[in-house]
Formats: structure tokens, sequence, C-alpha cells
């Protein structure tokens, strides 16, 4: 080990580039080592707590909020989204206790959304500020809420990833209505205004980031909508209703208005569907999506009846006495009439929009509260659309196809896709409960067979119930078959191990997959070991059941474990500072780890060891001990991993590479997340000159 004096004496351990570290070398000849020994230590988010009523009384409900000031180009991970899809989210956990209860879960209020190609799906974070809530209710006085948090900040400028934890106690905060508790330091300066201001701001952020994502959903929700046109229960419609608005013989005889009209209010209904529907599409129930079994389960079964009824197993449809009720105020003039026929068309289509309409609501759920109203909206947009076209240009109607058994195609292809989106939800519970029924493989392999019979469906090869018999296709419906069986054909090399980033926000984890054709394949692409340093494991590796190396690189998850592997072998000790949630650690793992030349080094002149700084497996209790860094007790193995690198070579960012001779002594200067394969193996390279030295 080394003193705190050895310590300052350590060269520069951030793992620049060549000429960066030049530059670092030349200041800490200049200003000493011990400044920039202790500027290793990274904090790049700082929190602070408030509560909304800092005085409330028995049966109050109150907003606890944790806002957290994040440095320029850090980025801190939100808690809504995938847990199982690599990153660690951002955990808030309340201690139990009498004076209080929680109302609902810990919201993440503004977070943006990106697609990760690492990580293969999206991921929610914050930069600037984040600000996470929880409602709590107050059973008694005095109000005594304590807890622990977990988080993870990284930057992509130079690729370091940091897991933090810590705890918090509020009891100070209800002791004056003004006082405030900084959850990480007591500097005042870093707290951050009050609620009020921190409500409009943060409110603009989500505005900011978010137009694109609803923008998309209203395309979807638009296309569902044109989709809704072709189905039997209301493509026929579109002439019976227009030639009672324009008169029988075509023309327009001020009919137009009245078209128009019905369009309008057919708008106004399903807009109105989802403001009612809106209040409870919040971001709760994102968490929810995100966590919970039980509403996934739910989403996952309404679309398989969906699914089942367009394929023609059966009906939605809505009491008779009730449609009969309010087609029956359709016969009343004026503007009520058309409310009312437009209310009736609602109705009546109910078979066929009902499954659209209540897919949509469900892709709504954990957006926005607009979501909801803004997809209705561009539904009924689409599907209003026609009525009043046809009603400007009444002679269009002449080249309107004739109803017929396309219809009922139209609406099994829409059952097809139904069935297979259903999936994605059942894959979300799957994945957060660990349930493994799920796998990739099976997934794909569900999907394929789906759309393998979409594809034989729309050749007429298959019929279902309400087809007309099919004596040959139209182009247009060859090449909608083609382009399924491309689909398909694209799918099939992800059931061994393809990546099929086009379907990484729809599929689980490749960590779930079983057999991994391509990454067997790349993990003995290293090159033929050098027979006389074999890399060969002195003994079982501890915790080898919950952690693994990437391309069959073989080692240990223990430091001294390792450590005496390598003084028995004659070989150096390769450190691995990494996490399950280090994004830039997957990244050089894929990059720069896979090369052939750095693949052959690691395998054979190393001793390798991983040290996972956010693995949450707790030691038993005679393995606990309390740090010198920060006086708190580790009693896991993240914990104390994380300790070890803070301690020992005075850094706390992933990923991070040390490489040390049997005497424990630094062969080389560690090194950080660089993608310059050279670098790294000119790294490892003079790592093992010196070692043979």
């Amino acid at each position: 080990m080394y003193s705190r004096n050895q310590l300052a004496d350590l060269p520069g351990v951030n793992g620049a580039n060549a000429n960066h570290m030049r530059l670092r070398l030349l200041f800490f000849l200049v200003l000493g080592t011990v400044n920039g020994a202790f500027a290793q230590i990274l904090e790049p988010a700082k929190w602070t707590i408030e509560s909304s009523d800092p005085k409330p009384k028995v049966g109050d409900e109150i907003i606890i909020s944790f806002k957290s000031v994040i440095d320029q180009d850090w980025y801190l991970y939100s808690n809504d989204f995938d847990p199982d899809l690599g990153p660690m989210l951002t955990e808030i956990n309340f201690n139990e206790d009498p004076s209080f209860e929680l109302v609902g879960a810990v919201k993440a209020v503004g977070a943006k959304t990106k697609y990760d190609e690492i990580w293969e799906g999206d991921v929610n974070y914050f930069t600037g500020t984040g600000l996470f809530t929880q409602q709590v209710k107050v059973l008694s006085l005095p109000l005594n809420i304590s807890g622990d948090y977990f988080y993870q900040v990284c930057s992509d400028i130079d690729g370091k990833c940091i897991p933090f934890d810590d705890t918090f106690d509020l009891a100070e905060i209800f002791g004056a209505s003004t006082k405030e508790k900084s959850v990480a330091s007591e500097d005042t300066s870093a707290n951050g205004p009050a609620k009020e201001e921190l409500k409009p701001r943060l409110l603009a952020q989500r505005d900011v980031s978010d137009p694109y994502s609803l923008l998309s959903f209203m395309v979807v929700a638009f296309l569902a909508g044109l989709a809704a046109l072709l189905t039997p229960c209301v493509f026929p419609m579109i002439p019976m209703t227009v030639t009672f608005f324009t008169g029988r013989d075509g023309s327009r005889r001020g009919g137009t208005g009245k078209a128009l009209l019905y369009g309008f209010f057919i708008i106004l209904i399903y807009t109105v569907i989802g403001s009612i529907i809106a209040p409870f599409m919040g971001p709760e129930v994102a968490n929810d999506l995100a966590t919970g079994w039980l509403p996934n389960v739910i989403f996952f079964l309404v679309f398989v009846v969906f699914a089942l009824s367009f394929l023609g197993l059966f009906e939605i449809t809505l009491p008779s006495r009730f449609v009969n009720a309010v087609d029956a105020q359709s016969d009343k003039g004026g503007l009520i009439g058309i409310f009312f026929m437009a209310f009736t068309l609602v109705l009546v289509s109910f078979s066929c929009t009902g499954p659209i309409v209540g897919s949509i609501l469900v892709e709504s759920a954990g957006g926005l509260v607009l979501k909801p109203i803004l997809g209705m909206f561009a539904f009924s947009l689409a599907f209003a659309l026609p009525f009043s076209l046809f009603a400007l240009f009444p002679n269009w109607l002449n080249n309107l196809p004739k109803s017929g058994g396309w219809l009922n195609s139209v609406k099994v292809v829409l059952g097809f896709l139904e069935l297979a989106f259903a999936f994605k939800f059942l894959g979300i519970a799957d994945q957060a409960y660990h349930w493994r029924i799920l796998d990739r493989e099976i997934y794909l392999a569900i999907w394929i067979v789906i759309f393998l019979m979409l594809g034989l469906y729309l050749l007429g090869k298959l019929r279902l119930p309400g087809d007309s018999l099919t004596e040959s296709i139209g182009v247009p419906r060859l090449i909608l078959a083609m382009s399924t069986f491309v689909f398909v054909v694209y799918m099939i090399p992800g059931m061994f191990g393809a990546p099929l980033k086009a379907l990484a926000g729809y599929l689980p984890p490749m960590s779930t997959h079983d057999f991994n054709l391509t990454g067997i394949v790349r993990e003995n692409s290293g090159g033929s070991p050098v027979t006389s340093r074999k890399n060969e494991l002195c003994e079982e590796p501890k915790y080898s059941d919950l952690l693994h190396f990437p391309h069959g690189i073989e080692g240990y998850f223990d430091y001294n474990q390792a450590l005496d592997c390598a003084r028995s072998q004659g070989k150096a000790l390769f450190i691995d500072f990494t996490g399950h949630g280090c994004v830039n650690c997957r990244e050089m793992e894929a990059r720069v780890w896979s090369d052939p030349g750095v693949l052959k080094m690691l395998k054979n002149d190393f001793v390798v060891v991983a040290l996972y700084v956010d693995e949450k497996t707790e030691l038993s209790e005679n393995q606990w001990y309390t740090s010198s860094y920060d006086g708190k007790i580790k009693k896991t193995i993240g914990k104390q991993n994380a300790d070890f690198q803070i301690t020992r070579f005075n850094n706390n960012a992933q990923p991070y590479y040390v490489i040390l001779d049997q005497n424990e002594e630094l062969l080389v200067e560690p090194k950080a997340y660089d993608l310059e394969v050279g670098n790294f193996r000119s790294f490892l390279q003079s790592a093992i000159d010196n070692y043979s030295k």
C-alpha cells in the first residue's frame, strides 16, 4: 500500500492522450504534485434537497425535491428507462418510518432522451440541472425522513463515468421555514433556488427537449388514422356520408360547410378523449412502465386482445342500445345533429378503430400530459380528412375503390402488427424481474414467425375469417409481401448474435442471448496464444457466477486473488476499474480490447482483474471495513472496489486501467478512456517492456 506522500508522487492518472499528458507533466513540475494528485477526485454533480412545505401538518401531502447541479460537459442518468439496458439509473430510497408514507414513486422531471449506440437503446439523462420529486403524506409529527441515493455521471469529453452513493436525513429541513439542507455539501452557494423558481425553468427545459419525440409520435398516430380509414367498419361509410352532405346528385349545394363541421366534430371528440386520459399518463406511469410488471403485463394482454379481434376471432363492439340512442340524436338539425352524426360514426366504427385508438393511448403512457391529447388529435385529423376533402371535391368519389375483401385484409395486417408489438411490453416486465421467459432469441423467434405468417398471408397462402378467395394479388400487395420477407431475413442473423441495431429499442439486451455466435467468433479472434506464457488461472475466480470478461478473456474479480496469481505466474497485473453502467467501459471493450493485438497481450502477458465499482453484492460482515477516505463502512463489492481506486490511485473515474508489478508498483502511467487502438497497444507494450527489465 502507498502512504499519502507516495500517493502525491504518483504520475498524473487521468489517462489522457500523449500530448495532453506531456502538458500535465509540465504542469506538475511547475506547481507540484500534491495539487495535481488531489485534482483527480471528481464530483461533477452536487445535490440539494427541499420541501414544498417546511412546516406541514398531519394529513398534508408535500413534495420532496432532489435537485442536482451538474458540471458542464457531464450528464446524469435518470431513473425512468429500462433498468436492464446497462447504465446505472439514479435510485432514491426512503427509510420506512411511521411519521410518513410515500405517495407513488420517485419522478424524474424534465429528463432528455437519446439513443445510445453502445447500450443499443434509449437512455434518459440530465444536463445542467436534474430534478427528482417524491410525494409524501404526513402521518405524524415530528416528520422523520431519511434514506440513501445512488447515481452515475458520465462525460463524453474524456470518457469518464463515475458512480456515487450517499445518504440523506431531512430532520433539520423542517425546523425552519426557509432552511435548506444540502445533500452533498454544506456550501450554501451550491443550493438551488426555491421551488417556485425551479418549476418554470425545468418545465421550459422539458418543452425544449421533447418536441422531436412528440412529433414522431404524432406522425405515427396520423398514419394510424389513415390505416383506420381502410378498415371495413369505416371505408364504406366515406361515400355514404359525403353523399349525404353534398346531395344525391354529387353537387355541393351548401353542404360543404356541414361536411367540414362533421370532420371538425370527429377531431373534437377524439381530442376530448385524449384530454380525459391525459391526467393518467404522466411521469409516474413512466416509472411504473420502467419497473412495474403489472402495467406491462396488462398492456401486453390488451394488445393481444386487440390483435385477436383484428384477426377475426371476435369483434369488440359497444352496447347497441347506447349506439342507437346516440344515433337518434343525429336526426336533429343544425350543429347538434351534425355533432351526433360524428359521434355515431365514432361509435359505429369502434370495432375497427378501438384497437388502434387503444394502442395509441397505451403507447402514450409515461409521456408528457400533452402526449395522449396530441396523439388523438393527429389520429382524428387523418380520420376526418377524407370526409372533408371529398365534400370539397365530390367528383373524387368516382375514383374511390369499391369495398371488398381487401378491407378485411387491411384489418388482418393490423392484427399481425398489434400481436408483434404486444411482446414489447411483456419483454419490459421480463427484463425488469429477470423471469427469463422472453430472452432475446425467443423474442426474435416470435417476431420471425409472426412476420413470416404475415408475408404468407399477403401472398394469399393463409386465409382468416372474413377473407374472400384470392385468385391473384396486386402489385402493391406483392411489394408489401416482399418487404415483409426482407424484414424476416434481416432478423434471422439476430438469432445467432447479430446486433440488429435498427431494432435495438424493441429487442431484449444482448446479455439475455444464450447462443451468441458472433460473440464466440470475436472472443476467439485474438490470435494464437504464446505457449510459454499461456494464460491460465491459478484458481477459480471469486464472483465468476456474477461477473464476466468479454472476448474470451479469463481473469479475476478480486484484487488479492489476482495479485497472488500474478506473483505465482511471474506476470504483470492488469487492473480494469470498470462498472456495469459504464458506457465508455463497454465502448473500450468493443472497439479497443477486440483488436487482435490488444487481445493477444491481455490474454497472454498479464493476469487481468476487473474491479466493478457499482457491483451491489453485499459481502459478509467480517469483510466490511471503514474507509480512511470518507469514514463510511464499505459493505459491498462495488463500494470496496471504488474505495480502493480512490485511496490507492487517487482517482474515481471509469474506465481506468492500472498495470502493477509483483511489488504493486506502477509499471506505466495509468490510462483512462482512449479509443485510439495504437495508444492502448503502446500502453500495454510499455508495461511489458518495463516488467521484463
